[in-house]
């Protein structure tokens, strides 16, 4: 820190966990001067592990000083005889995100939870997508990230052996067939549009990866957690958000982070994106099937965890629920673009 990171200050160091999950440990550091937050795999981590948390660390290095909104890149150490795994070093951010219950319920703070200002809160993330969308990627150091070409053609198998692999992963677990699942994955073979041309897209943008000011009205501080981040179509980051809004025809609000009568119509969010953006939004359709079909197969995995006794199995029913319901959704909207 010392050699690396003088900014953090040259006092004791003070760490505090922030989150010791499976996927990543966050550490809040403090020395006195600028606070940070350091991200690693955990010790008994894959080696896949060590790829995410060096993506993540390339994106955030490359985004620091642009007009996307997120934490600024302090530093990365890929010499695991330090600690034992590599990571890497970011400015803390002062803000606050949404809480996304285990029963996919949004909570928000108070001052964001009712009233106009919650509603400016999906006015903040869709110019979040729209920066991001207009990020000139190669000039930043990430013309060498991803592989735009073919990203759409790739969707429907890359999904399919992500759920393969779940049997690999939980032994009691066999792929089940699940109404939808196959016939989404044909269409969006036979269906695939031009596309936009490629930019980073985040991959899992949600109001839970989000961080905003304390106080109203609501502004976007930073986008966190970029372990899934690609080179690819910014059309299905837009899409997998306005997911969650409804047209005005719809009004349940179901399966969605954003409350019916609180927040912008979808309609409304795609056409400012596509303003803002100079992208055609006509196929928003397609990507729309293939970002509901994509977050079946995802959350099929806690299916399978369930399965495997590794989670309550009032907890793989209530996720065989939302896969199935996602499966149903997206068939649907495939067979009405038909």
């Amino acid at each position: 820190m010392d050699e690396h990171v003088p900014s953090l200050g040259d006092g004791p160091l003070t760490t505090a966990l922030v989150s010791g999950g499976s996927t990543n440990l966050i550490l809040s550091l403090d020395r006195g001067g600028r606070k940070a937050i350091f991200r690693s795999p955990p010790l008994a981590g894959s080696p896949q592990g060590a790829r995410t948390i060096q993506r993540e660390a390339t994106v955030l290095r490359a985004l620091t000083g642009t007009d996307v909104p997120s934490p600024e890149f302090l530093g990365f150490c890929a010499d695991e005889s330090l600690l034992g795994v590599s990571f890497y070093v970011m400015e803390l951010v002062d803000g606050w995100a949404a809480t996304i219950t285990a029963e996919n319920e949004t909570i928000w703070p108070a001052g964001f939870d009712g009233g106009p200002d919650q509603h400016y809160i999906c006015w903040a993330m869709t110019d979040g997508l729209v920066a991001l969308a207009n990020l000139d990627y190669t000039a930043v150091g990430l013309g060498g990230f991803g592989r735009p070409d073919g990203f759409l053609e790739r969707q429907p198998d890359r999904w399919l052996g992500q759920v393969d692999g779940y049997q690999r992963r939980y032994p009691k677990y066999e792929r089940r067939d699940l109404p939808g699942l196959t016939y989404v994955a044909d269409w969006l073979r036979d269906n695939v549009p031009a596309g936009s041309r490629p930019a980073l897209i985040h991959a899992d943008y949600a109001p839970n990866n989000a961080l905003f000011h304390h106080r109203p009205p609501a502004r976007l501080a930073a986008i966190i957690d970029w372990e899934t981040a690609t080179i690819g179509d910014p059309l299905l980051d837009l899409a997998a958000f306005a997911n969650n809004l409804v047209t005005e025809a719809e009004d349940d609000g179901a399966m969605r982070y954003f409350a019916p009568g609180r927040f912008p119509h979808r309609d409304d969010v795609i056409a400012y994106y596509g303003e803002r953006t100079g992208r055609d939004v006509s196929t928003i359709g397609y990507y729309s099937v293939l970002a509901k079909w994509r977050a079946a197969c995802m959350i099929e995995y806690k299916v399978a965890e369930a399965i495997q006794g590794l989670s309550p199995k009032a907890k793989g029913d209530r996720f065989d629920a939302i896969v199935r319901r996602l499966l149903l959704d997206s068939e649907a909207l495939a067979r009405s673009l038909t």
